[in-house]
């Protein structure tokens, strides 16, 4: 009786239920799994007359798991491992003939940095594989990495759960840039002549740039508050304000290294002293093995390892 209760079941249904139990929300499990509400409620649908538990019930305005449902939640995980374990020791890859498109969750900053050198090269030897950068929320970004919304994420992020896969790839310092015909360019190069200019000063934030932290408190116990002409949360932004006013903002060397001739700015060294950044590649653990994921860590660490 117990195969016939579940000859319906696959694993398709247990990763939404995976993914169910975890967020407490249809509407959330069908933006991480890229498909609709109805058909997650579907799928509930089925999974409740399967067990013969309602294993997700409202609350007020909230959702939560059944005592069934919270009872089974490790063994559901430990299943979906193993699943993927045994789908990736089975399944090879042959780059020059996939067809598969990696997600990868980078930052503004990471998507100058990382995607034109990885695109020229994933189609230098693979030209059927294509690339997707996904939005990163530093909040979220571990579920993404473990449902496999995204493959990797490609930046710096200090607080990321210890759980995950980590490769160091490089490290990044810091470059001030200001605008060609900016009328002190060379007095701001000194200490005194740097503070006393008006700021851009990016803000750390929960898009990604929360490794900016340590040199955005630096920046603001140096610079007088009436110097901060602008605060701003994307580095990218703050660049085109600088480019456009008499400004000087700064920025992660290579970044300001690849848009301060195109914005028409000059990059200098900041006369004072900020912490560096590590930038990383993450995965997490269920990918570690499967052969494509290996392949594209490979690749990218190829590329910008140091």
């Amino acid at each position: 009786m117990a195969k016939l209760a579940y000859h319906d079941m696959d694993l398709r249904e247990l990763r939404v239920l995976d993914v169910l139990l975890r967020e407490c929300s249809i509407t959330r499990t069908a933006r991480i799994l890229e498909t609709t509400q109805p058909a997650i409620s579907k799928t509930l649908r089925h999974l409740r007359e399967q067990f013969s538990d309602p294993l997700i019930v409202r609350n007020g305005h909230a959702m939560q798991p059944t005592a069934r449902a919270l009872g089974m939640a490790g063994q559901l995980r430990a299943l979906l491992d193993a699943a993927d374990g045994l789908r990736a020791e089975a399944v090879t890859f042959d780059a020059s003939t996939s067809d598969r498109m990696f997600s990868l969750l980078l930052t503004d900053v990471g998507m100058i940095r990382f995607l034109p050198p990885l695109i020229v090269a994933v189609a230098a030897v693979a030209p059927g594989i294509s690339l997707r950068a996904v939005p990163l929320d530093s909040r979220a970004f571990e579920l993404k990495l473990e449902t496999g919304e995204a493959d990797l994420a490609l930046g710096a992020f200090p607080q990321a759960a210890g759980y995950l896969r980590r490769q160091k790839l490089f490290s990044d310092g810091y470059l001030s840039v200001m605008r060609k015909r900016h009328p002190r360019l060379a007095k701001a190069r000194s200490r005194a002549g740097f503070l006393d200019e008006r700021h851009v000063l990016i803000t750390a934030s929960d898009t990604g740039h929360a490794a900016h932290g340590e040199a955005q408190r630096v920046l603001t116990s140096e610079i007088a508050p009436s110097n901060i002409l602008l605060r701003v949360p994307s580095f990218i932004a703050g660049a085109i304000v600088a480019s456009q006013t008499d400004g000087v903002v700064t920025l992660p060397a290579n970044l300001a290294d690849s848009i301060a001739g195109p914005l028409g700015l000059v990059a200098f060294k900041p006369p004072i002293a900020l912490p560096r950044i590590e930038i990383a590649q993450y995965w997490h653990e269920r990918y570690h093995r499967d052969p494509a994921h290996r392949w594209i860590r490979t690749r990218t660490f190829e590329l910008f390892g140091k």
